[in-house]
């Protein structure tokens, strides 16, 4: 904390939140005199692919505006007691979250929270009702996946667009894969999963959704 603190000594001792953090198991460390002037903090930094740290989540307790606004509530025990206000940032800003993220990925966002997900690319136009039935079902599942009906792209232009907007799968629909209902996935690395049926390749990409992988495995 700093050395000029609003309150008494005994209302900031008492704030003490060692405890929790000791409870919680992970290490930590005092930082002096880095403390609000209304109470203890707790910050958590994190560290991002070049190793350096940012400063973004933090706890605060505030003893003070309880003070000031002559907050009280009624206790079990039928006594009047202060509460005290938690003031609760998980992300800290989300602009510098986003920015720390997107630089720490280096814009390829794990599936989990990519804003581009799949991609379903039809070899040829008389395939494109296909591809909007595959983009229409994982769609309802919540999965985000885009189509390209270009018909003046070429098969391996439209790969590689893909590629390049980072879409973690993509997806290739032919006459193979109409007719035995199923799709050809390949990664933006371009790694070749080869074919899945529909009801597969969905239920994959939901449970790597849920497990929150920063790895797109589809194992």
């Amino acid at each position: 904390r700093k050395h000029q603190i609003a309150g008494t000594e005994e209302a900031v001792v008492s704030t003490q939140s060692t405890g929790a953090l000791d409870e919680f198991g992970e290490p930590w460390e005092v930082n002096p005199g880095d403390g609000a002037f209304y109470g203890p903090k707790i910050d958590i930094a994190v560290r991002d692919a070049l190793r350096r740290q940012h400063q973004c989540a933090t706890i605060q307790l505030d003893f003070q505006l309880p003070i000031r606004f002559n907050l009280l509530y009624n206790a079990p025990d039928g006594t009047e007691k202060r509460p005290v206000i938690v003031h609760r940032a998980v992300l800290g800003t989300i602009e510098r979250m986003t920015g720390i993220l997107t630089e720490h990925f280096a814009g390829k966002w794990p599936f989990w929270l990519s804003p581009r997900q799949v991609m379903v690319i039809p070899v040829m136009p008389m395939f494109n009702d296909y591809a909007i039935q595959i983009r229409d079902k994982l769609h309802n599942q919540h999965i985000v996946i885009d189509t390209d009906l270009d018909d003046g792209a070429t098969l391996n232009k439209k790969v590689r667009n893909a590629q390049l907007a980072q879409y973690n799968f993509i997806f290739v629909v032919g006459e193979k894969e109409q007719n035995s209902g199923t799709v050809n996935v390949r990664t933006r690395d371009n790694v070749v999963h080869g074919e899945h049926t529909i009801e597969d390749i969905t239920e994959k990409l939901i449970r790597l959704r849920d497990s929150k992988s920063n790895v797109d495995n589809l194992e």
